[in-house]
């Protein structure tokens, strides 16, 4: 949900390691259009505003031009790209089943067909001997669009009808459709503009509520009632959130006693507000008003509600109040106390058990305790580097656990655990084709330590026999932002990498939660800078350390990781031999002045409202298209799409323009605009990995291998 044209003819030789003689290609050319913009009495010029045209034939004849001039850059690695893509796909088993879930009187899971792009969603009733009912064929429901998404579904108490959201755009807008499961006609409503997601039914198995977006910010704001068969226009306003810095969500909870509408600011403020679900006509009630810096989730629990809180612990405690109470914060009683060291993440509710998603040291744990006896328990995973979390549980009358667990040498993993005998049962493990071996594949652990002292973590994954005398490729992967953490989990398509001989790095920068609260805390707002400042200390630790050497280190995020690549490209082009920015949030004081584009008034509390000079001066002096510099920068891929609505296609675009007018070096300089896709890139399972071979033809073309 977060994010997430020169004025002169440029030309420039291209070289690789094996200095292979190259042909002269012609960079594209654009127009310099002048606009000042003034802020806090302080002037700026942008040569290509104008870019955020996005029905301008000049703009779309620039993207697709730029498109070209890509494809004949990276002409001599077209081989290798098709090479990539295919052992990338090889890896996929292509006849898949997800592990069901039982849920009421059905259990669900998901499966792909040999070539299929889309997942086909089932159920069995009763047993998984039963016969197999398929609701959703994403395959089919994709025919005739080059993008789809299904943005999730709901079923009804009564197993008979669905609730789904469409996209067929890339731009987050679904659109609201209701199926009947048992004689699959698809109802006439068709609901625009709605929150993936973001649903329920009400007990009584006809009404609905949903949320609506505003178009043009994309910010889920309305909250409304459906009944089954009515007209939508005359559905229910129930609840309009009025500040448009929070988000919103919605959903039915576990207990299926209450619908819940939630809305949150990161790092502000939350508040929930309640209905029953047998009263859908009833008045939603507020759990707790929001207060200003007091963050909330809460899970229903018999005659009690779960709260996990920051009211007076940075890192989350465990407190628990009885219905009816919620609003006097005297009736709340704690449970877990605050921890100094140990971030309290999540949790779910069992019938006789508790459990909570932690993270210490950097790492996640899951926390198993006993309603009966408080007795508790960690379970334990033995791998230095991994990452493990509570699955989807919906049944709450069970002693059986679902989680999820990898590392980086451990495929993504399906275990269930009986909380009451301690038996691990694993139920699925991805399968990865082609010969792979775990024991192939070493991880570590090691800590960096930034400019100011503080010990970065950093999780490092390698094919066995790697030499670390500092001649290993490395590709150094961060994102560091919105509390956002990067767990060292697993990736079949990495293996590309890995068995050309790369070192893969996981920097856990400051920006990111691997560390607790506090970490997050440190690399946002006046101290964003600490996030860009970690990324490249951990880099000269890792050339220090001789995992790498400067010719040979390469650097990856997106969306607000690819904000990082421009900060840090800015600061120390020397580092790296070339660097793929994916979506970059890169300009950043002109997209947070305009309120109009989608996210930016609810992320005033990560990055600042430039409106005030304090900020606007501060973000000034980090954002990567305003430092731009006459200087040498790495190569550098860029990514967008063109309906992308975390970050704006002309963000990249006008960023690439700059950048080509600008700097002094020979080296590539290259633009890939997705004219189909947006945020998330291309759909389909397949169709994905086109743009991961892309990525790594570019930079396996940059070492000279074409294998």
């Amino acid at each position: 949900m977060n994010r997430i044209y020169i004025p002169l003819l440029t030309t420039f030789i291209l070289t690789s390691m094996t200095q292979a003689q190259t042909p002269v290609l012609t960079a594209p050319k654009a127009v310099v259009k002048p606009k000042e913009l003034v802020t806090n009495n302080h002037k700026r010029i942008d040569n290509y505003y104008y870019l955020n045209e996005r029905e301008n034939p000049e703009v779309i004849k620039y993207l697709k031009d730029e498109n070209a001039y890509l494809d004949q850059v990276l002409a001599p690695v077209k081989d290798l790209q098709t090479k990539l893509f295919d052992e990338m796909k090889g890896r996929i088993k292509q006849q898949d089943e997800s592990v069901p879930y039982k849920e009421g009187n059905y259990y669900y899971y998901s499966r792909f067909i040999t070539g299929g792009e889309y997942p086909i969603y089932c159920r069995k009733k009763g047993s998984l001997q039963g016969a197999e009912e398929i609701m959703f064929d994403g395959n089919v429901m994709a025919k005739g669009h080059n993008y789809y998404q299904l943005g999730g579904y709901e079923v009804s108490d009564n197993d008979e009808l669905a609730v789904f959201a469409e996209d067929t755009v890339s731009r987050r807008l679904y659109t609201l459709r209701i199926k009947n499961l048992k004689t699959g006609k698809i109802y006439p409503e068709a609901i625009k503009d709605t929150e993936a997601g973001s649903f329920a039914w009400a007990t009584d198995n006809k009404t609905l509520f949903y949320i609506k977006k505003d178009p043009q910010t994309l910010l889920g704001y309305q909250v409304y009632r459906h009944v089954l068969g009515t007209n939508s226009k005359s559905d229910v306003l129930v609840y309009e959130e009025k500040d448009n810095q929070f988000y919103m969500g919605l959903s039915r909870s576990k207990s299926k006693k209450y619908i819940e509408i939630g809305v949150d600011h990161n790092g502000v403020a939350t508040e929930y507000r309640l209905l029953e679900a047998s009263q859908p006509t009833g008045e939603f009630k507020v759990f707790l008003p929001r207060e200003k810096g007091h963050e909330y989730d809460i899970v229903h629990y018999k005659d009690k509600f779960y709260v996990r809180t920051n009211w007076k612990a940075e890192n989350f405690r465990l407190m628990e109040v009885p219905e009816g109470k919620t609003t006097d914060r005297a009736a709340w009683k704690e449970v877990i106390a605050h921890r100094p060291d140990v971030y309290l993440a999540n949790m779910d509710v069992f019938v006789n058990h508790l459990v909570l998603g932690e993270r210490k040291a950097g790492l996640t744990n899951i926390r198993v305790i006993n309603q009966k006896t408080k007795a508790d328990e960690y379970l334990d995973f033995g791998e230095p580097a991994y990452v493990a979390g509570i699955a989807y549980n919906p049944d709450f009358n069970t002693n059986i656990l679902r989680y999820s667990y990898a590392s980086l040498t451990t495929p993504n993993s399906t275990f269930d655990y009986n909380m009451d005998t301690k038996e691990k049962t694993l139920k699925k493990q991805q399968e990865v084709l082609g010969g792979f071996d775990k024991n192939n594949y070493e991880s570590e652990r090691v800590y960096a330590t930034a400019r100011d002292g503080v010990k970065v973590p950093v999780s490092l994954v390698y094919r066995k026999g790697t030499k670390k005398d500092g001649s290993a490729p490395l590709l150094q992967y961060a994102y560091g932002s919105y509390g956002a953490s990067m767990d060292p989990g697993f990736s079949s398509t990495r293996l590309s990498l890995l068995d050309r001989g790369f070192i893969y790095a996981i920097a856990h920068i400051r920006g990111g939660q691997e560390m607790g609260r506090r970490w997050y805390e440190d690399g946002k707002m006046l101290k964003k800078k600490n996030t860009f400042n970690d990324f490249v200390d951990v880099s000269e630790y890792l050339i220090k350390n001789k995992y790498t050497n400067s010719d040979k280190l390469f650097a990856m995020g997106g969306s607000a990781g690819g904000l990082l690549m421009g900060a840090v490209i800015n600061q120390a082009p020397q580092l790296y031999r070339g660097v793929v920015a994916a979506v970059p949030f890169v300009d950043v004081v002109t997209t947070m002045l305009d309120e109009s584009i989608p996210l930016t008034t609810g992320e005033f509390e990560e990055w600042g409202n430039p409106k005030n000079k304090t900020y606007y001066d501060y973000m000034l002096s980090y954002s990567p298209y305003d430092n731009v510099e006459k200087k040498a920068y790495p190569n550098l891929l860029v990514t967008t799409g063109l309906h992308d609505s975390q970050v704006q296609y002309w963000e990249p675009a006008k960023w690439v323009a700059k950048l080509r007018a600008m700097k002094t070096d020979t080296n590539q300089l290259l633009l890939h605009t997705n004219m189909e896709a947006g945020h998330g890139g291309a759909s389909g399972r397949f169709q994905a990995l086109k743009e991961i071979a892309l990525e790594y033809a570019f930079i396996l073309n940059l070492i000279g291998t074409r294998q």
